[in-house]
């Protein structure tokens, strides 16, 4: 069995699982509940994490990409060119971000692939804005650089991949209409907006907050898996709010909302709402925060690479991949530490 087949029936979501939760083990189901120690010790080299504790069953590694703004576009882009202006010419042209050299998004993204395959990741984490705007050409480009590569991956959506400046709609209503008509091959018959990969008996929660917010649904399947007593790892977009970070920073900021919304003109997209963060939005923040057995968050958005602890839950952002920057993960059982 090719590894891409093995892995994907490994970690899979359940399509019939209401939620997007996927089936439990066994010994869940029966009601045994997982011995796990709150909390893992964890340390950062550059941008390299390492997490250390004896319930992880064995070593796991993990590559998570995010902001590599891919612009490819061809002719079928053509009549959403007045949407697609602003952020086509957004990346074509950076520099590495150890380097200095010139480099840019597609050859970033080539590189994040190839690193994949030769350090034999068990996952590569793409958290969002690998797409500048919603463009055939370059998703159709980054399924075909996924699959042949024959990489386990997951994907969850940024705020830019799904956003066509200036045309009319909810946030809410573009996203699922995007994801509908050009992102949903990416995520291989999972649900969108909230998915659980299993690895090693460590599991994966991406969840879109692409658009600030979270939806009911989605807290919920954050506390059936938060109540599951299996060590988890989330994997959102934009990154939640920590003390000292600024409004724009983070998901969960008590002043976020029209009054501190200076781009929504620029981004062309509807004002931030008078009334800020739904409550929903607020107790997800809160319960995250609050995880027994939540291991780290791993985050972009903000292209730059930044740590911050927050009850004693490290949550971890990526610098953009537009310069070719990743993060790499490895989840260590300590037994083979203290051998």
């Amino acid at each position: 069995m090719k590894r891409r087949s093995f892995v994907r029936s490994a970690v899979s979501v359940s399509l019939g699982t209401p939620l997007g939760m996927m089936l439990p083990p066994a010994s869940e189901a029966k009601g045994a509940t997982p011995a796990f120690s709150p909390r893992a010790a964890f340390a950062v080299d550059a941008n390299h994490v390492r997490f250390f504790s004896d319930t992880f069953k064995e070593p796991l590694k993990v590559l998570i990409a995010a902001d590599t703004h891919l612009f490819t576009d061809d002719e079928r882009g053509k009549p959403f060119r007045q949407y697609s202006g602003r952020m086509a010419h957004a990346y074509n042209h950076t520099r590495h971000f150890q380097t200095g050299e010139p480099t840019n998004p597609e050859e970033s993204f080539a590189s994040v692939v190839r690193q994949a395959q030769e350090t034999k990741v068990d996952l590569l984490a793409l958290v969002g804005d690998i797409f500048s705007f919603p463009s055939q050409a370059a998703i159709e480009w980054v399924s075909e650089k996924l699959s042949q590569a024959d990489v386990p991956y997951l994907y969850v959506a940024g705020n830019h991949d799904w956003h066509y400046e200036g045309m009319e709609g909810s946030l809410e209503t573009l996203r699922a209409t995007w994801v509908e008509k050009r992102l949903k091959p990416l995520y291989q018959g999972n649900n969108p907006y909230m998915a659980a990969y299993e690895i090693h008996g460590i599991r994966f929660l991406a969840i879109d907050n692409s658009h600030y917010q979270i939806r009911p649904d989605q807290l919920e399947f954050f506390r059936q898996h938060s109540n599951s007593g299996y060590p988890l790892v989330l994997l959102v977009h934009i990154p939640l709010y920590a003390p000292g970070r600024s409004v724009g920073f983070g998901c969960g900021h008590p002043d976020w909302g029209a009054k501190t919304d200076r781009n929504y003109n620029i981004e062309r997209r509807p004002r931030r709402p008078e009334s800020g963060h739904t409550q929903v939005t607020m107790d997800f923040h809160r319960e995250v925060f609050t995880s027994k057995n939540l291991l780290g968050i791993f985050a972009g958005h903000i292209h730059q690479q930044s740590t911050d602890v927050v009850n004693g839950i490290p949550q971890f952002v990526t610098d953009a991949n537009a310069k070719g920057a990743t993060m790499s993960v490895e989840f260590i059982p300590q037994s083979t530490i203290d051998s």
